[in-house]
């Protein structure tokens, strides 16, 4: 019987201690994980993820339909022709002003001819042509143009009637009274703000360029002169606005004027419009830039120092695409490109960590709650893709947020090609609820040149010889350099 308890005592011990033993001993090193194939993840837990938009690489043929489709919508939507305004019928009397004449506005009164968001919308147009090929693309640049250049004179006699306040409704009758409306007419003979020259200026000197639609290099000396001359500045040379604060800087005004100066650069080969558009740049950032964030505020006013500091996402497009299309024509050489180049890293840096994770961005960039926005989405992706291909930004990092951001933008592209969810026309704010309730609408002309500019730049980061683009997680891998 003692033998049989001392047994029991002992296998009680020897447990006891074989469990301290197990306790007190590293853990053994776990064993790989297996990569589960496409077969492994079917029936399982792993099922591949449903993301919003669609997570793959397009092909060429991909963009170039999306492409085909908002100039498709465009054309039908955007005649180029005059009517009267009260009962829309075609005027092709132009031999004296009328006081109903009006341009065509097309589809919902949305589109008119020659406002800065068509410029945008031609050198889309152009950009695309030159991607695709298709020749359709400049044609309707080039149409358009025609249609400028066929009635200038028309717009002078009407602009100069508006003036004179009263112009007679047909030949041998007495002068209608009333106001004309100038603001429409006036922009080819004498514009009096940056929205009616600087995009359109822009757009004009590139088609001269490429050699498409005529010679409308009166209209562009006109533009440019008002870019230079005419424009309220500040007493840097800052250009500025005197609305709706006595004397404001608007971010969007770097769109409408540096593309228009680095375009007449080129043109004329007179490194003075280079100069003011570094300036323009430089003094604009060093007002409205935060570089702890990479983001670019909406307005700036000379009465205050406390800005209200509202990050608008168009906005920001604008700075951004303003300095892309600087950098695309001023020469390498040129003392002021490197401030530049760096100043365009620097934003597209704070760019990327606002991306969400639709691959749109939002109206107000650091507000999660306010809406996605498609047309400054359209515009990081054109400036992203544009500096991966030039080889200013390294297609590692903006390489994929380029072609998420695109991927996003397709599904803003309807069947009919409208680009939708795009704010409408926005002034400078002072308050978040004005930027969180601005409207979107198909109908806002602001998302079409960006998504044409977009299209055509990941047409060309597609065949970046570059890099190779992985799938699956979609990586932008550099190509060993050849010998």
């Amino acid at each position: 019987m003692n033998r049989r308890l001392l047994s029991v005592v002992f296998s009680l011990v020897a447990g006891l201690a074989a469990a301290l033993r197990a306790q007190n001993a590293p853990p053994a090193a776990a064993a790989p994980p297996s990569e589960p194939g496409p077969a492994a993840l079917v029936g399982s837990a792993f099922q591949p993820p449903e993301y919003p938009v669609p997570y793959r690489t397009p092909t060429v043929a991909d963009v170039t339909a999306v492409l085909e489709r908002v100039r498709a919508y465009q054309a039908a939507a955007c005649p180029a022709r005059l009517i009267n305004r009260r009962t829309r019928e075609e005027i092709t009397d132009f031999s004296h002003a009328n006081p109903e004449a009006s341009f065509d506005r097309g589809e919902h009164n949305a589109f008119p001819p020659l406002s800065y968001e068509a410029g945008v919308t031609y050198a889309g147009m152009l950009e695309a042509g030159a991607a695709t090929g298709d020749p359709q693309f400049n044609e309707f640049v080039a149409r358009r143009f025609q249609f400028v250049a066929d009635h200038l004179a028309f717009f002078k006699l009407q602009y100069e009637a508006a003036q004179a306040g009263a112009a007679p409704s047909a030949p041998g009758l007495p002068p209608s009274p009333g106001q004309m409306r100038r603001y429409e007419f006036r922009s080819t003979i004498d514009p009096q703000t940056l929205d009616e020259c600087g995009a359109m200026g822009a757009a004009m000197i590139k088609a001269r360029l490429a050699g498409v639609g005529p010679d409308l290099l009166p209209v562009i000396h006109t533009y440019l002169a008002h870019i230079s001359h005419g424009q309220f500045r500040l007493p840097d040379g800052t250009l500025a606005r005197q609305g709706p604060q006595p004397v404001t800087l608007w971010l969007d005004d770097m769109y409408m004027s540096i593309p228009a100066l680095a375009q007449m650069g080129k043109l004329t080969g007179d490194t003075s419009y280079y100069d003011d558009a570094i300036r323009q740049v430089k003094q604009f950032s060093a007002r409205m830039f935060d570089r702890q964030r990479g983001l670019y505020m909406h307005g700036w006013a000379a009465d205050t120092d406390d800005h209200p500091e509202f990050l608008w996402a168009r906005a920001n497009g604008w700075a951004a695409m303003a300095m892309v299309e600087l950098l695309s024509v001023l020469p390498e050489d040129h003392p002021g490109r490197a401030e530049v180049l760096a100043q365009l890293r620097a934003h597209l840096h704070g760019l990327v960590a606002c991306q969400s994770g639709t691959g749109l961005w939002h109206q107000l960039l650091d507000r999660d709650d306010s809406y996605l926005e498609t047309s400054a989405s359209a515009m990081f992706v054109f400036s992203m893709a544009r500096a991966v291909n030039r080889g200013w930004v390294s297609g590692v990092t903006y390489g994929p947020v380029a072609q998420l951001g695109w991927n996003a933008l397709t599904t803003k592209v309807n069947a009919e090609g409208q680009v939708e969810d795009t704010c409408v026309g926005t002034g400078m704010g002072a308050d978040p609820a004005f930027y969180y309730h601005r409207p979107r609408s198909p109908f806002a002309q602001h998302g079409y040149g960006p998504v044409l500019l977009a299209g055509a730049e990941m047409i060309r980061l597609l065949q970046n010889d570059h890099y190779t683009i992985t799938r699956g997680t979609i990586q932008f891998v550099p190509k060993a350099a050849k010998p």
